[in-house]
Parts: structure tokens; sequence; C-alpha cells
């Protein structure tokens, strides 16, 4: 039996779930509203300030989908209440990050600035010039933005220089022998 799947998700006040036919949910909060279509499988309901998702059988595929069905619509609801952020951290010597306008502007040791543009439903934020908040209301678009963003200059494993996670650990090498090493 699925654990997290048989939890219910609390409908915080403010926010409205409603269910289609296909199993389109639609969740409108503060931040926003967020649209899912999930499997037409999963039975999903919602009643008295909560919602419950059932499977109808015990196949291996209902049964990973009940606990995935959940999660989502459980993340879904959270994102229009308080929203998703995720922290990068620039390490290096002359590398920083800027805001201007709508575009983030990075110099990271290239010939040229490196300009990532906002997109639509991502708030980038630069509170210090090597610090950048990635932020919005749906979990799996802010993970994908900021993994776009660090994928401009890596973290290097010799002397840890590049766009990392805040929290990120880095597993660093050692470098080269000097050259009396020789036997």
């Amino acid at each position: 039996m699925s654990r997290i799947g048989l939890k219910p998700i609390s409908v915080p006040a403010g926010v409205e779930i409603n269910v289609a036919d296909g199993n389109v949910v639609t969740v409108k909060g503060p931040k926003g509203t967020l649209t899912k279509t999930f499997n037409k499988d999963m039975q999903i309901t919602v009643e008295a300030g909560e919602v419950k998702v059932a499977r109808p059988t015990d196949d291996k595929l209902h049964k990973s989908l009940h606990g995935l069905t959940r999660t989502l619509i459980h993340n879904m609801v959270e994102g229009v209440t308080n929203g998703f952020s995720k922290t990068l951290e620039i390490v290096g010597v002359g590398y920083r990050a800027q805001k201007q306008g709508n575009n983030l502007v990075m110099n990271l040791g290239f010939s040229h600035q490196v300009i990532v543009p906002e997109i639509d439903g991502i708030k980038i934020d630069v509170p210090q010039p090597n610090q950048i908040v990635v932020s919005g209301i749906d979990k799996q678009v802010v993970g994908q933005f900021a993994c776009e963003i660090r994928e401009k200059r890596p973290p290097e494993p010799y002397k840890g220089k590049g766009i990392r996670y805040t929290g990120e650990y880095i597993i660093r090498k050692e470098g080269k022998a000097g050259k009396g090493s020789k036997k």
C-alpha cells in the first residue's frame, strides 16, 4: 500500500481546487493558477477541504502512479500558496551576476557576458553579486530553470569555481604532483 498516496491533502483557505473530466486538476491560489492532467485511472476527489487520491487496482503501474499523483497535487497546492525557490551561489574570482531589466547578466570567466532572460512563471532575484534566487509557483519549472543557469558554468572539481546550489557539496580533486616527484 502506498503510504504517501493514502495521505489526504488539506486545502488551505483561499485555495480552490477543481477536477474536470479526464483528471484535469486546476488549483487556484493567491500566487496564481496551475493546471495539470493526470492519468485517467487515478480517482481524484475533493471533499470537505481535502483532496484524496485512490487507485483502482494493485497493479505495479497503479501503485507507482498513486503516490506520484498525490505528491504532484500537493506540490501544486504548495506552489500557489507559498511558491518555490532555489538559491544558486557563484564561486570564483571575478564571477558575478546582476539583474538588468528582465535579464540575468553573469560574468563567468568567459570572454563575453552570459545573458539569461526571465521566462513566464519565473522570477529571478540577485540579492548579492554572488547569489541568484530563482522563484516561481511550479516546482518543476523552478528546478529546471535553476539547472539551466547552473549549466552555464558548472562547478569544477579542482578549485570549486562555478555556479552551484546553496548547500551543494563539491567533491574536490587533488592537483598534479610537483616536478620533483619522479623516482
